[in-house]
């Protein structure tokens, strides 16, 4: 009898767990209730859930099953240009770039008229406008590398040509716009005949853009017309100063419910044109120095018909989707393009600086100290160009990966400041001292920009990140907050058991690839980065089971935690840039050449994720399971780290590389303008480093002679005469290395200007106009 009682509570639980109707009501609905008592259910307005269900999800979802399936993440869409895309890109944007250098379009603070001129004929502003509405109807890997090569000249085309063509009117126009619309605007657009700008940030709405105040009001006209009367107050708007179509993100109402849509309307975005009576563009913002056209703009009362609406009346209310729809993609393209542009830009310059420039008698690429910013930016740089490609290679296959482009838009933005600051370390002085010699200045100043636009780098990685992908990305959690906010029982049910019993098995996966290292799995390539496909299942693992029991533990509450969603969007963004980098690689051939440059990176990227790791175990405020989990696995993790950092010998063949000439390094910085202008700045340093590349065999000839004796000891380049003198080396070979020391020489100088020249072009106004002269009494 004893035995026979033990049996059935042994099978009670089990006998319970297999019948989903006794489950649902004994085990089930007890779980829904504790979730309603303690609050666990997320709030989510209709705001946040535009923007959750806003795109879809991508390849990132792959990382919070666990068990991310790499042959689908190696199998996606690496872009080729077409044919009309690379003579555009070889034509007129080579062209565009020779117009103006970076440092004139400083002192114009402004593009020169002849170059506005030449984007508007070669229909710069309308790349991604179909054909039949005059456009170039280039795909976004196109307006990516035309994007790249207009940013390493200079970072005013970046606004200028990218607010163009991808979140503005155009864009909204194309995917919302109605018939009648299209054929209105898209054409004039394409042209550059008008030239549009879009309103949304306001001083009370910023990175809460969703709570702004501008409004409009549905009324009907004396003709018997519905028209719309619209009341802004908006700022850091690209273009405005120039822009004549104003795209316009309003909260409209309507008090006599003339559209049927009730009267609180919601988020309507509205075309104005700026010559509209009440529109005022007036004052200019300064962001940074930097001379693109950003403003205020101020609208009273300004009457617009109600066709102005953009989609039509079927689209009012609609507006906030829209925006994040568009958002959606949008800076998956733009961003990771722009910096990449940068990155390139800064690897060309330093690799040449740090060959040309000596100190001690050597250049100073050979030390140490310089080889380590050298190979940061060689690594960030290969990483940067993987993340953009894959990332438009899936918006082009009709991808709209709402995570990945946030993640694109934090990392490459990020990554793109460590580069530049390193650039302006290994610069030193001549990266401090603006003019028309310096490359690298007016981007340092200009970053922040880019940090800040389309969502702050801290709302994107505390917030949007991981707050959007827990929850649209992973394999339940939607759904089961969907199961729960309908009262759907059975759904949670069915969803519930499945999802706590993949916790479990990645529970004791992970601890198994924590022993082991990753070791035993089977890695979809052969060769020397099989193993970080291991590794990376690895911490997709951890992550997996990491996200499960923070969700489980925290619920709602994890919304307020954003240091610790902070280090999940680490840990989400750097396995996505790690499995881009190996998708680059495996789609460019498995380049031997690219092999440093590829450990690099992943060595850096592994290494973050132990750093993300190790932050969330520590700070996890839960009373026994934090406590627990940092007994358990803050020992593994550090006896066993994913992965250490990159080595000194593996960063030296990176900063190898960017200084050495030949086709490695130009296909790391591929894409990029080089001016063939031996009188501009690049195009000198680029001319100084090949006469010196070229100049080393003689060099070494008269190296030898000095450790045989033949000649005394010296730097070579002293004992040029002698070497002459004695037959060693020929008058030609003699020229030639004093050719190649000239352009050092000439290469290293920095700009200087007399006193009224630089009051004139920095603008500065003497110091009797900028302080009354007044005895020092009268003074504060």
């Amino acid at each position: 009898m004893l035995l026979l009682l033990i049996s059935l509570l042994l099978i009670s639980p089990v006998v319970i767990l297999c019948l989903p109707p006794l489950r649902r009501r004994l085990i089930t609905a007890w779980i829904v209730k504790a979730i309603a008592s303690r609050n666990l259910l997320p709030k989510i307005s209709a705001t946040e859930r535009a923007a959750i269900e806003a795109g879809n999800a991508w390849v990132e979802q792959e990382f919070f099953t666990g068990q991310p399936n790499f042959q689908r993440m190696l199998a996606a869409t690496y872009p080729q240009l077409s044919l009309a895309e690379q003579a555009f890109l070889n034509g007129p944007v080579e062209q565009a770039c020779e117009l103006a250098t970076d440092w004139e379009i400083y002192q114009q603070k402004d593009l020169p008229p002849r170059l506005w001129k030449f984007l508007k004929h070669e229909h710069f502003f309308g790349m991604m406008i179909p054909p039949e509405f005059g456009g170039l109807g280039f795909s976004n890997r196109a307006y990516s590398a035309v994007m790249v090569k207009l940013a390493s000249r200079s970072f005013t085309h970046i606004a200028t040509v990218g607010v163009t063509n991808s979140l503005g009117p155009a864009k909204l126009l194309l995917r919302y716009g109605t018939p009648e619309q299209k054929a209105r605007y898209l054409p004039r657009l394409a042209l550059g005949e008008e030239i549009p700008c879009f309103a949304l940030t306001e001083p009370q709405a910023g990175s809460d853009a969703a709570s702004l105040t501008s409004h409009g009001v549905v009324f009907r006209g004396d003709d018997g017309q519905l028209y719309l009367k619209l009341n802004w107050r908006k700022r850091y708007i690209t273009l405005a100063s120039i822009a004549t179509l104003l795209g316009l993100a309003v909260r409209l109402r309507d008090p006599d419910n003339l559209l049927g849509k009730g009267k609180d309307v919601g988020i309507t975005c509205v075309l104005v044109p700026t010559d509209a009576p009440g529109v005022v563009i007036d004052h200019r913002h300064d962001p940074m120095g930097v001379p693109f056209y950003n403003s205020p703009t101020v609208g009273h009362d300004v009457v617009v018909p109600i066709d102005h609406i953009i989609g039509g009346l079927e689209q009012a209310g609609e507006g906030w989707k829209m925006l994040m729809q568009t958002l959606a993609s949008g800076r998956g393209v733009s961003f990771p393009a722009s910096c990449t542009g940068v990155g390139k830009l800064v690897a060309r310059v330093t690799g040449n600086y740090s060959l040309i420039r000596q100190q001690f008698g050597l250049s100073i690429g050979r030390f140490g100290g310089v080889e380590e910013p050298l190979a940061r930016i060689g690594g960030l740089t290969y990483m940067l160009d993987a993340v953009r490609l894959y990332t438009v290679g899936a918006v082009d296959d009709g991808e709209q990966p709402a995570v990945v482009s946030a993640i694109a838009k934090y990392t490459t933005t990020e990554l793109a400041r460590q580069i530049v600051l390193d650039g302006m370390d290994i610069l030193g002085g001549a990266g401090i001292c603006r003019g028309p010699r310096n490359l690298l200045a007016n981007v340092y100043t200009a970053m922040p920009i880019a940090i800040t636009v389309e969502g702050a780098n801290i709302l994107t990685r505390s917030l949007m990140i991981f707050g959007q992908g827990a929850i649209r990305c992973h394999p339940y959690v939607y759904d089961e907050i969907q199961a729960l906010q309908t009262g759907n029982v059975a759904a949670f049910d069915r969803l519930l058991w499945p999802h706590l019993r993949a916790m479990v098995v990645n529970g004791c996966r992970s601890l198994g690839l924590t022993l082991t290292r990753g070791t035993l799995l089977k890695a979809p390539v052969s060769g020397e980065t099989a193993r970080y496909y291991q590794k990376l299942t690895w911490a997709s693992s951890l992550f997996a089971l990491l996200t499960d029991l923070t969700l489980l533990t925290y619920g709602g509450h994890l919304k307020r935690e954003e240091k610790l969603t902070g280090r999940f969007a680490d840990l989400l963004a750097w396995q996505y840039l790690a499995i881009a980098t190996l998708r680059r690689f495996e789609a460019e051939g498995r380049q031997p050449a690219d092999l440093p440059l590829v450990h690099w990176s992943l060595h850096y990227a592994l290494s973050q994720l132990n750093s993300a790791f190790e932050g969330i175990l520590r700070h996890l405020k839960t009373p026994v399971l934090g406590p627990l989990l940092r007994w358990m696995g803050m020992p593994l993790l550090r006896l066993n780290p994913i992965s250490l950092p990159p080595s000194d010998e593996l960063g030296s063949q990176v900063a190898s590389r960017l200084q050495t000439l030949g086709a490695d390094r130009d296909r790391l910085t591929a894409g990029i303008y080089i001016p063939s202008d031996p009188d501009q700045a690049l195009g000198h340093l680029e001319s100084a480093f090949r006469q010196l590349h070229q100049a080393q065999e003689v060099l070494q000839k008269i190296k030898q002679a000095s450790r045989a004796g033949r000649l005394p000891p010296g730097r070579p380049e002293t004992l040029l005469e002698q070497a002459y003198a004695q037959g060693l080396i020929s008058e030609a070979e003699t020229a030639q290395v004093c050719e190649a020391e000239f352009a050092r020489n000439a290469a290293v100088e920095v700009d200087a200007f007399t006193f009224e020249d630089y009051q004139q072009s920095s603008g500065v106004p003497s110091q009797s106009a900028a302080i009354p002269d007044r005895p020092l009494a009268d003074v504060g």
